[in-house]
């Protein structure tokens, strides 16, 4: 077991080994497992000792808690002027939670078991395969804070989503229901709470009944994986860099994550 800390006494990152799984568990539930630069560096390693690890055949990505999978970034951490990356050479090979442009050819499942807001729905975006409890929600509601979904959401739920359920969803910032997500193939399955993790270590255990080499080369060739990239995402990836560097400059941006933290609604200028 391994994983960086905030402190001495706490590991924001749990692994445990199940069979030929490993469990990723984000751990900051008093912060909702909103993503630090603790937590963005201690995924980003975790990942790659999996990919490394022969014995390692799914890798299943849960929260800590009842209440969120992940609320996305730390944003009381972004207004107090806190990195919300390890490093800024990680930020740009794997962006956000060391995740979502972190491309490995195992199979990655998400299990959701709370709120996956913003940074949350998107590592989900960014996972092969999606168990869900059925208290979960998905949603990305950058735009109310003044930001856009630029981890990935922006580009991938239209992807995963009929696009004009995706542009409604992208620009309010509404949410999904567990349930609503299944029925519109966001989430491959909605459990009870309590079932959660058995059914992704089900699901996961019979992928690992198969040739784990045939596995790997069947998921690159899905997602078009040349080594360790999606060629097929670059552009998209720069131009959503391009426009976040944009709204960075803006009064509205600095706004967003300050109402947060003060629990008040955003004084927007559009500007």
């Amino acid at each position: 077991m391994n994983s960086q800390t905030e402190s001495s006494s706490e590991r924001v990152l749990l692994e445990e080994r199940r069979g030929q799984n490993v469990i990723l568990t984000l751990n900051r539930p008093r912060a909702l497992n909103a993503v630090n630069a603790a937590l963005s560096g201690a995924m980003g390693s975790a990942l790659e000792r999996a990919a490394d690890d022969p014995e390692i055949r799914v890798v299943i990505v849960t929260g800590a808690g009842d209440r969120s999978f992940c609320a996305g970034v730390d944003l009381k951490a972004a207004a107090r002027g806190e990195p919300t990356h390890a490093s800024q050479d990680e930020f740009d090979k794997w962006h956000f939670a060391g995740f979502v442009k972190h491309v490995i050819s195992k199979p990655v499942i998400a299990a959701v078991n709370g709120f996956a807001l913003g940074g949350g729905t998107e590592m989900a975006l960014a996972s092969d395969l999606v168990v869900a409890a059925d208290s979960a929600t998905f949603g990305l509601p950058e735009v109310k804070r003044g930001l856009l979904a630029g981890a990935g959401g922006a580009f991938r739920l239209p992807q995963h989503l009929p696009k004009k359920i995706a542009m409604e969803l992208l620009l309010t910032g509404d949410v999904l229901t567990a349930k609503r997500a299944l029925e519109l193939g966001l989430v491959n399955r909605v459990v009870p709470r309590d079932q959660l993790i058995d059914a992704a270590l089900e699901l996961a255990d019979r992928i690992s009944l198969n040739s784990p080499l045939a596995v790997q080369a069947t998921k690159r060739i899905a997602l078009g994986i040349d080594g360790d990239e999606i060629p097929s995402e670059a552009a998209s990836w720069e131009r959503s860099g391009r426009e976040f560097a944009n709204i960075r400059r803006t009064a509205d941006y600095r706004e967003g994550p300050r109402a947060f933290a003060e629990k008040r609604q955003p004084e927007w200028q559009g500007r």
